[in-house]
């Protein structure tokens, strides 16, 4: 039979270059583990160098049970780890096995290895439809993941640690301090945003308002624009959606989190 990697090794290296260092990391932890690295040939270039053996998947099965190690990592196909455990039936052998979600603003390349696409509108009902007893690995935005992992409660959620700097860069410091000036405004914070988590503590602390906390992508940021009550809202994302709220409710006054353009 062949078993999931545990959460602790799919840990995924986002934003670190497959260099020498992460190559000596990933050694260092296949040797902790008494693990022998397996690439086939198909595998991308970066894995293939971290391996400690490369080639066609019978040839790696047969390296694998003359191997003194316990533990076989497969970087191949499903197939490929059950001929390797059928040849080596006392050991433990490990697959990666999880299907990867992407958010739909990632690049193409990424898109070419993802099962499943969605918005920051969809994430949390993508991931609820995928099955709960399988792993998911959700990349490329942390606080998106951050998100979707909150409200579906799955453990087995794996992020990838990227941001979008802009984002990233709201700060639930700058929060607070504007959500206590404006006692009265709605909030509405992107997903991405490295503040969502701080606004959602504040509202379980009761610190402001659970109702006025509103976690919304830009198309609904639009359309709540439409039906809030409220007459001043603080948003949480890129300041260019300010326009189009201005233009959806224009007699409400919208005021940004954090005014610093995206360039800085």
């Amino acid at each position: 039979m062949t078993v999931t990697i545990p959460e602790a090794d799919l840990t995924p290296y986002g934003g670190v270059e497959p260099d020498a260092a992460w190559r000596d990391e990933v050694r260092a932890l296949a040797a902790r583990h008494d693990a022998v690295i397996l690439a086939h040939n198909y595998q991308l270039p970066e894995i293939q160098d971290i391996a400690h053996h490369t080639g066609d998947s019978l040839a790696l099965s047969r390296i694998a049970a003359d191997s003194d190690a316990s533990t076989i990592i497969f970087c191949g196909v499903h197939f490929m780890a059950e001929t390797a455990k059928i040849l080596s039936p006392d050991k433990r052998v490990l697959i990666p096995d999880a299907v990867v979600v992407s958010y739909v603003n990632t690049t193409a390349e990424v898109k070419a290895e993802t099962d499943i696409c969605c918005t920051s509108s969809n994430a949390v009902e993508v991931v609820a439809s995928i099955p709960a007893d399988r792993d998911v690995l959700f990349c490329p935005d942390q606080f998106l993941g951050a998100h979707v992992k909150r409200k579906t409660g799955r453990d087995n959620l794996h992020i990838w640690a990227g941001e979008c700097h802009v984002h990233a860069g709201i700060n639930g410091a700058e929060l607070a301090e504007r959500a206590a000036a404006h006692p009265d405004a709605d909030l509405f914070i992107h997903p991405e945003c490295g503040c969502a988590t701080s606004a959602l503590y504040l509202a379980g602390e009761g610190a402001l308002p659970a109702e006025r906390v509103k976690i919304l992508s830009t198309g609904d940021m639009v359309t709540m624009a439409r039906r809030t009550n409220a007459r001043e809202v603080l948003v949480a994302t890129e300041i260019g959606m300010l326009h189009q709220l201005r233009r959806a409710a224009p007699d409400i006054t919208f005021a940004a989190v954090n005014d610093r353009p995206a360039a800085t």
